[in-house]
């Protein structure tokens, strides 16, 4: 049961991010100029895009833009989740996961589910969404420098684009880096 829950809201916050991905596909990584796709979306490539909360009516249009899964990292009760995600995605026939994330205390089992969740979807087009993209952006950083073997700084940047994280995320993405052998300390 937790499976399918996962599998329908992972792929309803795909389609949503799928239009986005579909305006900017070819962009650099820097976050959109409009809030029309997503609130502060960054595409990473093709298949891998960031952002904050999309919409109700962004998430319906996912699949049209070709994306097959939604990573959600918010706990779904947030006061600004849009509350039928997980069936806005899987009417789409798109997987969706919710990896609840706390904000306030993000930990290296969050990253670690993250990244076998994303290593999992293999070439898929995948959105990975949270309230604002601060949790997004980050765990993909670490993906894209851990488990990607991407030069940090350049990954960082997804990161930078949004945010300057701080307290517990920035600890986290430091001792994650650092355990990985990583030269590199987020700023």
């Amino acid at each position: 049961m937790w499976v399918m829950q996962m599998r329908v809201r992972f792929f309803g916050c795909l389609a949503g991010f799928a239009l986005a991905c579909s305006v900017v596909a070819n962009a650099a990584p820097v976050v959109a100029s409009t809030t029309a796709l997503a609130p502060n979306l960054v595409p990473i490539h093709t298949n891998l895009i960031t952002a904050g909360q999309p919409s109700a009516e962004q998430l319906g249009k996912l699949a049209a833009q070709g994306f097959e899964a939604v990573i959600y990292l918010a706990p779904p009760t947030v006061p600004d989740a849009v509350r039928d995600e997980a069936l806005i995605i899987a009417q789409q026939g798109l997987l969706y996961i919710n990896l609840p994330v706390r904000f306030g205390n993000p930990t290296e089992k969050d990253f670690q589910t993250f990244a076998a969740l994303l290593t999992s979807l293999g070439s898929r087009k995948v959105l990975v969404h949270c309230q604002v993209n601060m949790r997004a952006s980050s765990l993909v950083f670490l993906y894209r420098a851990i488990i990607g073997k991407e030069d940090p700084h350049q990954a960082y940047q997804s990161v930078a684009a949004v945010w300057v994280p701080d307290g517990p995320w920035k600890k986290l993405m430091s001792e994650q880096l650092k355990k990985a052998r990583i030269d590199f300390e987020p700023y």
